[in-house]
């Protein structure tokens, strides 16, 4: 049981210290916490290894029209889910947690052989991989934090998922810098490879930290069962909980502002590239690779240094609930900015800033919402929100494209949407602040003095 702050304090192992200058960690806690760190650093290391392969294959087999291509290919992503879902879940309420986690990341691996095969063969993959992508990316970090999730209390995942989240931010900032290097040496098809290399890393990870908490599970029960979830289909879960529903109608909105500056920003790099490179797809390939890499390391390095030195203090000072507002006050400049200036570094930079802050005090604020949620919640509806959610916002982008298409709109008014876009964004935050205050164990204020719940080396 925890002691007294002063006691507690003279605990605390060196390691323990130290990673106390990001956030508040107890003595007996940095074990636990640096494995689920480690294993968000290695998730999405293989993620972002091969994140920009996804966009230099859609955008250079799509030619002219490669940022439409990729924005209408959302819309397939949306449609899949409303199968993969449903399966996800009914799987979910068969198997253990931990087999859950192992049995579908194998099955990612297992796809990106085959992907590597198939390229290496010469097929043009780029649609069908960009479909993929839209799928193993939400399911698999959903996977993560529903994990995380249901190891902690609520209290202490508000203290420690900062740091949890660093780990993932340096990560993706990792990755980014390896994809953008190695593509040179191993081609795009290599880097997929990679990743299921890494992806192989965090189930021997997820297995380490599966059975200290089953170990330890006589410390605190109700955080180390491993039995499988209820029938409850994910769906169902949402339509009977007002506070789950204002969560995804709020990753609809999000997604949608995110996925529209990502077109912005593709419009302009098909320029950039032609201008740059020529017309010739290969080099197109290596171009465009390039610089998603040395762009996605770019807001990854600001999401990290935001979440070393921010976001636990904005939790201390304003909360979970007060952390929602932040990434919207931020997208209204962002939008304004590129109003008043249309040029491909105006668009990169506000994205950098928009992302960064999505990665780091947005996401980390977006997983702490479900701490006080029940178990099928945190897997099944959290995986429909992170999923078919997400991606319904990348169909409803899709759609603002078309029309912009259509009518010939200027690039312009997609940044006029989406300032639109983020006012709506603002009136569900504060419903969900609302409904958060609701169903909390604490106030903002109390977070330094938690119950007294053992977790012993879960954590």
């Amino acid at each position: 049981m925890e002691q007294s702050g002063a006691v507690n304090v003279e605990r605390k192992s060196l390691v323990e210290r130290a990673l106390s200058i990001f956030a508040e960690v107890r003595a007996g806690e940095s074990t636990g916490l640096l494995l689920l760190a480690l294993n968000g650093f290695l998730l999405l290391t293989a993620y972002y290894l091969v994140r920009p392969v996804r966009d230099a294959l859609t955008l250079a087999e799509g030619g002219s029209r490669g940022a439409e291509i990729k924005s209408y290919l959302s819309a397939g992503q949306a449609l899949l889910l409303l199968a993969v879902v449903p399966a996800y879940g009914a799987f979910a309420s068969r198997v253990s947690r931990i087999r859950l986690i192992s049995w579908v990341t194998v099955f990612f691996i297992s796809n990106l052989v085959l992907f590597y095969a198939f390229g290496m063969a010469g097929a043009r993959e780029g649609n069908v991989f960009f479909l993929w992508m839209g799928i193993f990316n939400v399911l698999i970090v959903a996977q993560f934090w529903a994990f995380a999730n249901d190891l902690y209390t609520e209290t202490r995942g508000k203290r420690l998922f900062p740091i949890i989240m660093l780990g993932a931010n340096l990560g993706a900032t990792v990755g980014g810098k390896l994809s953008s290097y190695f593509v040179k040496f191993i081609g795009p098809y290599g880097l997929m490879l990679a990743t299921g290399g890494m992806l192989i890393l965090c189930i021997l990870i997820s297995q380490v930290i599966h059975r200290r908490a089953m170990r330890d599970r006589g410390h605190s029960p109700e955080r180390a069962t491993d039995a499988p979830l209820g029938k409850t289909g994910a769906f169902q879960l949402l339509m009977n909980d007002r506070y789950l529903m204002l969560i995804a109608i709020l990753t609809v909105l999000l997604n949608i502002v995110n996925t529209n500056g990502e077109y912005l920003l593709d419009k302009f790099l098909i320029t950039e590239a032609t201008r740059a490179v020529g017309t010739e797809v290969a080099a197109q390939k290596v171009f465009m690779t390039q610089f998603k890499g040395d762009f996605q390391s770019a807001y990854s390095l600001l999401g990290m240094l935001l979440q070393m030195f921010a976001v636990s203090r904005i939790f201390k000072h304003v909360g979970v609930r007060g952390a929602l507002f932040v990434l919207p006050c931020i997208a209204l400049g962002s939008y304004s900015a590129f109003l008043f200036l249309p040029v491909l570094g105006v668009v990169k930079w506000a994205k950098i800033a928009e992302n960064g802050t999505d990665y780091s005090v947005q996401n980390t604020t977006r997983q702490a919402l479900f701490l006080p949620c029940s178990r099928e919640a945190k897997y099944k509806a959290k995986a429909a929100i992170d999923t078919f959610f997400q991606r319904a916002g990348d169909v409803l982008s899709s759609g603002v494209v078309y029309v912009r298409t259509l009518f010939a709109f200027s690039v312009s008014s997609v940044a006029a949407v989406n300032l639109i876009l983020t006012l709506a964004w603002l009136a569900i935050a504060v419903g969900i602040a609302r409904e958060h205050r609701k169903r909390s164990t604490e106030e903002p204020a109390a977070l330094g003095s938690e119950p007294a719940v053992v977790q012993g080396n879960v954590a």
